[in-house]
């Protein structure tokens, strides 16, 4: 017992595993379940897919939501082909294409590893972000949803819809604590042939990572950066901070772009 106090203090910052009771040679039994129990949460992540009536329903306050499939057909195939979550299918593909484009922002909701990190946070999320682009004078095309898609369909996605920027939000590979970490990627110039380099990614968007509020006005910024200097990926460099050091109060996300 003495020993595993010694980990108190720290057990209040990190949900880590740290200071675990033994029992002979193994862990203690409670500690022992709790591994299983968070790896079943972990499996039950990636393999459950994303309820897409559900996700529209709670889209459908901030505008048109069309609903786009990948070529992975099923999720098991999701999980083995990632190739095949990174484009469109045709049928999609075609409805896009037959969308009015020019809107400078699109946006992608997609299931990825953790539909259940998409479910909880996405819309939440949009709430927050979607009003305040628009009353800063940015237009934002219909969301688009895909239950099983990768990081890359959006960069179809954003070429199709004439966007000068795509925001994609999707369900981050869970691990042993976080089974439901969102991840936002956005890239300048949407188009076949992007790679991670030209993204920039807000990650471990949940309440026990970072919070709603907070990936707002990160994401917020870091959209406004991209369009107004033309950049994303490599070349931009997420200096919110900066603005938030140099303020007395917390600029909302309209007010930090250039």
């Amino acid at each position: 017992m003495a020993v595993a106090d010694r980990f108190t203090g720290l057990r209040a910052y990190t949900s880590a595993r740290i200071g675990l009771g033994r029992s002979g040679p193994g862990i203690a039994t409670a500690d022992h379940l709790a591994f299983r129990a968070a790896h079943a949460l972990a499996r039950d992540a990636v393999n459950t897919a994303l309820d897409v009536s559900v996700m529209e329903a709670a889209l459908a306050p901030l505008g048109p939501v069309l609903r786009v499939e990948s070529r992975a057909c099923d999720q098991a195939t999701h999980l083995t082909r990632p190739d095949l979550g990174r484009r469109l299918s045709d049928r999609s593909a075609a409805l896009l294409s037959a969308e009015a484009p020019g809107e400078e922002i699109a946006v992608l909701v997609a299931g990825g590893l953790s539909a259940l990190a998409t479910a909880s946070h996405a819309a939440p999320l949009l709430t927050i972000l979607v009003p305040e682009l628009r009353r800063s004078g940015r237009s934002i095309g219909p969301v688009c949803v895909a239950p099983r898609g990768r990081v890359a369909l959006g960069d179809e996605v954003g070429a199709l819809l004439g966007a000068r920027l795509v925001l994609v939000l999707i369900g981050e590979r869970p691990g042993l604590t976080s089974p439901d970490s969102l991840g936002a990627y956005l890239t300048a110039g949407p188009r076949l042939g992007r790679t991670d380099a030209d993204r920039n990614c807000v990650s471990n968007i949940r309440p026990e990572g970072m919070g709603l509020p907070e990936a707002a006005r990160r994401i917020g910024w870091l959209i406004r950066q991209a369009m107004t200097r033309g950049i994303s990926g490599v070349s931009l460099k997420d200096e919110s901070d900066r603005l938030l050091a140099a303020s007395p109060a917390a600029p909302s996300i309209a007010d930090t772009g250039n």
